[in-house]
Order: structure tokens, then C-alpha cells, then sequence
């Protein structure tokens, strides 16, 4: 009893340091078991799930145009053809503009006219009149042309096969970063754009320029195979059934002949098309 007695009255401190022996205050040394994969190989990790953010849809819908379509780079083939074949295989081609901060804008060509070169009376390089001005309109097929009209006013072109030819791009179909077009084209308008509906934005050569920031001094005589802030994507190819043909605009003092050729092309029933030649597509119909 006294042994006991003498046991149950110990200091603390005694009873501290026995809890620090005991089993369960001790850390095991035994390794963990893992779950093994099927085969024995590697352990398998536990399943995490993870929510993907969503992606804003910044294109417009187009029943010329499917997202799911494989838009790569046009390359030099592609323009190597002659100016009224060209004129018309770029309806539906995509122009992709990459600006500065690593955004890009973009549209789908749905309107343009051919200038075939030194024969046409109404081209900058008829009789194969070479200047600095036009000098891109004789480089390889694919390079741009910009002029500028009316001391402000951009022009883009492509060259296609053909001395002194090009394609003028006249009317675009906005697709990717709407929000920046109304703002460049609001810059002359001084509201910022908002007057403006989106098939307004690029309903001609000027206005397409404004809202794709394509000018003179920075795209003039890129080629459009491997500049890397302004491209041409496959895009959508469109049903000659589709293709309006009609005459080309502004250009009466070359003559009635020229004026006459049904030079210009476009996707019927489009609504950023510049002007529309209610006859021609009656004309389709029969």
C-alpha cells in the first residue's frame, strides 16, 4: 500500500515525461502504403477536378463563315493566280490584323474589285506606268497596296499575278474585336463609334482601313505570306451561285468600256456589302 500510495502521489513532472514514452506519443517509422495503379507500376494520384473558365465569343455569325473551319494562313499559292480568279477567290478570306498589344481585329472579305493591270484603263499601273506610289502593284502576288485618296483616306490591295495588277478590298464583314473598330472608326466621327452598326463599320475600302488600323506608312507593301501583324486566313470558300458580278465604283473618267466591265464581286445578300446592284442580282435569279 505504501508502495502504491507512494506511486500516486509522484510529482507532475514524472507523469510528463511517462506520456512522452508511450506509444501513441511516439511517431511511426513505417512507410505509407500507396494505392497502386492496375499494373503495380506507379502510384496512382487521386482524381482533382478543375472547372475551365469560359471563353468570351468575340466573332459575329456569318451563314458564310464557320468558326470550325480550319483558318490558316494563306500562303503564297493562294495568290498566284490571276486578278479577276483572285478578286474572286478572296471573298470570304478572313484579314487578320495583330496590333500592337498583342490583340488582334479581324473580318471577312465579302466585297472587292480586279484591276487587271496595264491594259486597264482604269488601274494606277495602266500602260505599265510604275511610280513609288504603285510600286507594290508589280511585286510578287500576295503584297499589299495601300494609296491614300483625298489626302487622308487608306486603299487596301493585293497583288495577284499579272504586271500591275491588284485586287482592291472594298467592303469587310466584322468578325473580331468589334469594340476596337467602333472606336477607330468613331476617331473622325467624335462618338467614339456608337452610331454605328456592325455591318457600318467596314461597308467600304476607307471605312474597312479606319477599323483595322491599316495604313500607308505601316502595311504598304508587307507580303501577306509572312508579315506578322497582318495576314490573310483560309476562311470560307464561297458558291459561285453566291458571287454577285458587277461594275466597279468611281471610276467613269476611264472610259465607258472599263467603267462597263463587270470587274466588281461580291457575296449576295450580305449586309456590310458597299453598295448593292439590285439589277445584277436580279439578273441571278433568271
Amino acid at each position: 500500500l505504501k508502495t502504491a500510495h507512494q506511486q500516486l502521489h509522484k510529482p507532475w513532472t514524472h507523469w510528463v515525461r511517462m506520456a512522452a514514452l508511450t506509444p501513441d506519443a511516439v511517431p511511426s517509422t513505417k512507410s505509407r502504403k500507396h494505392k497502386l495503379s492496375e499494373d503495380g507500376a506507379c502510384p496512382v494520384k487521386p482524381k482533382v477536378k478543375t472547372k475551365t473558365p469560359s471563353v468570351p465569343d468575340t466573332t459575329t455569325k456569318s451563314p458564310y463563315f464557320t468558326p470550325s473551319s480550319s483558318n490558316t494562313r494563306l500562303l503564297p499559292a493562294f495568290y498566284n493566280q490571276s486578278c479577276l480568279d483572285l478578286a474572286k477567290s478572296l471573298l470570304g478570306k478572313v484579314i487578320v490584323r495583330k496590333l500592337g498589344d498583342g490583340t488582334t481585329v479581324s473580318g471577312m472579305i465579302v466585297e472587292t474589285e480586279a484591276y487587271c493591270g496595264k491594259d486597264d484603263k482604269a488601274s494606277h499601273s495602266a500602260g505599265s506606268k510604275k511610280t513609288e506610289r504603285n510600286a507594290a502593284m508589280f511585286m510578287k502576288p500576295g503584297t499589299v497596296y495601300v494609296y491614300i485618296i483625298y489626302g487622308m483616306y487608306h486603299c487596301f490591295n493585293i497583288s495577284s499575278q499579272g504586271e500591275g495588277a491588284a485586287v482592291l478590298i472594298r467592303a469587310v464583314q466584322p468578325l473580331a474585336g468589334i469594340e476596337d473598330m467602333k472606336v477607330q472608326r468613331g476617331k473622325r466621327r467624335g462618338d467614339k463609334g456608337a452610331g454605328l452598326k456592325t455591318e457600318q463599320l467596314c461597308n467600304g475600302p476607307s471605312k474597312l482601313c479606319q477599323a483595322l488600323h491599316i495604313d500607308k506608312n505601316t502595311v504598304n507593301q508587307q507580303d501577306l505570306t509572312t508579315c506578322p501583324f497582318v495576314w490573310l486566313e483560309s476562311g470560307e470558300d464561297v458558291r459561285d451561285s453566291d458571287i454577285v458580278h458587277s461594275t466597279r465604283i468611281g471610276i467613269d473618267s476611264a472610259g465607258k468600256e472599263w467603267a462597263k466591265k463587270p470587274w466588281r464581286f461580291y457575296i449576295r445578300g450580305n449586309k456590310s456589302v458597299s453598295a448593292r446592284d439590285k439589277k445584277a442580282e436580279k439578273e441571278m435569279e433568271k
